[in-house]
């Protein structure tokens, strides 16, 4: 068994003592066995007097009267990775809501429910024109009637076609006056924001010229990418809620629900 040991020592056969190298090892590394190495500095997340404060109240209601700071600092540590669980998870979300298969080839419209309200809108409105049309016409009839007879009805019809008469001039006079005025003023000019010039700096335009600020209004002057900004809204959130296990029978969901 011993030649057989000895062969089977791939360690040995090379000249390699064992006990030598891990002698060297340790003697190098000394200063580093029993010591632990971070990159940063461990601040927690929360407010720790606070904190500190609130867990010992709940403890005391438990018959626990000291709380070490370890435990504060790991349960700082972890309402930050459960906040940024959350996010992360209320943020895909929000993806998924906001992205549009029109464009995708794979995707087929079904139905269009816009162009169907306006469709029923403008139905609405043809048939509140009809009725208008309609009502107009019976107006003028009456006011253009020369009964002698005395009839409330037909007294109240007259003195309503006088009415619907003068409002319909007036606002023939408030058109004219409008086009009156639009053609006296000329046509707008609309002031272009994006001038080479202008520079905007809270609402006020800001003119630049002179050799030294020439430069910094070129339209060779760097234009930075606008930063897409993801809006969570609280129906994202209910969303989120109602999938995840701990919250989809819990009274924040409800009192959420009834926002």
């Amino acid at each position: 068994y011993r030649d057989d040991d000895d062969i089977n020592d791939v360690a040995s056969m090379a000249g390699v003592n064992l006990n030598e190298e891990s002698a060297r090892i340790m003697a190098t590394n000394s200063d580093l066995v029993g010591t632990q190495i971070q990159s940063c500095k461990d601040e927690p997340f929360l407010a720790a007097v606070p904190l500190h404060k609130r867990i010992l109240e709940m403890a005391k209601k438990l018959g626990i009267t000291d709380v070490p700071a370890e435990v504060v600092t790991f349960i700082s540590h972890a309402t930050q990775n459960r906040l940024r669980t959350v996010i992360e998870k209320v943020t895909v979300i929000t993806q998924h809501r906001m992205e549009s298969y029109k464009d995708d080839e794979w995707y087929e419209q079904a139905s269009d429910v816009r162009s169907q309200l306006k469709f029923f809108e403008q139905l609405e409105r043809l048939e509140k024109q009809r009725k208008d049309e309609q009502e107009r016409e019976i107006l003028l009839k009456a006011a253009k009637s020369r009964s002698r007879q005395e009839d409330p009805e037909q007294a109240r019809l007259k003195q309503k076609a006088k009415e619907m008469q003068q409002q319909e001039l007036a606002q023939m006079r408030q058109r004219d006056a409008n086009l009156t005025a639009l053609a006296a003023i000329g046509p707008r000019k609309k002031r272009k924001l994006d001038s080479p010039g202008l520079l905007t700096i809270g609402g006020e335009g800001l003119g630049m010229s002179g050799g030294g600020q020439a430069g910094l209004g070129t339209p060779s002057s760097r234009q930075y990418a606008r930063q897409k900004i993801t809006r969570v809204n609280l129906r994202d959130f209910i969303f989120y809620m109602e999938q995840e296990r701990e919250t989809s029978h819990s009274l924040l969901l409800y009192r959420a629900l009834l926002k």
